[in-house]
């Protein structure tokens, strides 16, 4: 696998048999989907590290909240499928004329500050459209300029372990993995009001000791299944959304 493919496991509390346990499960026997993310970055200006993990992780729920997943919506089908079996996501990057032709595929892009993440419909491990199958998965080494600021008071935050080194496209996935997880913790109600508000959040890494405390407090945490970058069983990513406190 690339080193920008990933899957988790996490210690949240989803009931019954998760698409995130590490364990062996049912869910190996079902058809395998994965949920592509396409970041754009242009030589001459490629996107911020926490800008492009911050895109990525709205992107994701952008698509989870999206009428067409939803009910008998056309990609409703697709990301149940996805749902049932092991949740896996994986980061590809893009350029000018590779750029426009994933855009011109059937999907979202979601903008950041400067970021440029497009998420597309689940598609089968195996069954990869050719315009994005042909993309690279390496080269997604981003930097930030200057350290990020603070996250606003009352906004959700993805904190990442910082006991870890990934790559740019690694640390999207995870964090897409940890806004999907809190989605799933929400009522209705609460995921309505994040979507309304057009689903504010922040990427940042924890303190040490910030790490310990939010590793033990039942926030939704993200371990990953240890296919690339990192060993197997590896707590990545906190969730850490006001509602679920």
């Amino acid at each position: 696998m690339s080193t920008d493919e990933t899957t988790a496991t996490t210690t949240a509390a989803v009931p019954g048999d998760s698409p995130f346990r590490s364990e062996p499960s049912t869910r190996d026997e079902a058809p395998q989907y994965v949920l592509p993310l396409v970041v754009r970055i242009e030589r001459a200006a490629p996107p911020a590290r926490t800008d492009a993990l911050e895109t990525a992780a709205r992107a994701v729920l952008v698509l989870l909240g999206d009428e067409r997943s939803l009910g008998e919506g056309e990609w409703a089908r697709a990301v149940r499928d996805w749902q049932d079996a092991r949740i896996r996501k994986v980061v590809r990057r893009a350029r000018g004329a590779e750029w426009r032709r994933a855009e011109a595929l059937d999907g979202v892009t979601v903008t950041g500050q400067a970021a440029e993440v497009r998420v597309f419909p689940p598609v089968p491990l195996d069954g990869w459209p050719k315009d994005l199958a042909k993309l690279q998965v390496s080269g997604t080494d981003l930097d930030d300029p200057e350290p990020p600021a603070d996250p606003e008071p009352g906004v959700p935050v993805l904190w990442l372990n910082p006991g870890l080194e990934m790559s740019a496209g690694k640390a999207m996935a995870q964090a897409g993995h940890g806004a999907q997880l809190a989605w799933w913790e929400l009522t209705s109600e609460q995921r309505a009001a994040w979507r309304a508000a057009g689903y504010p959040l922040a990427v940042r890494t924890a303190a040490p000791g910030q790490w310990r405390d939010l590793t033990a407090c039942g926030l939704p945490l993200v371990r990953d299944a240890g296919f690339t970058e990192i060993a197997p069983g590896s707590a990545t990513v906190v969730a850490d959304h006001p509602a679920l406190r």
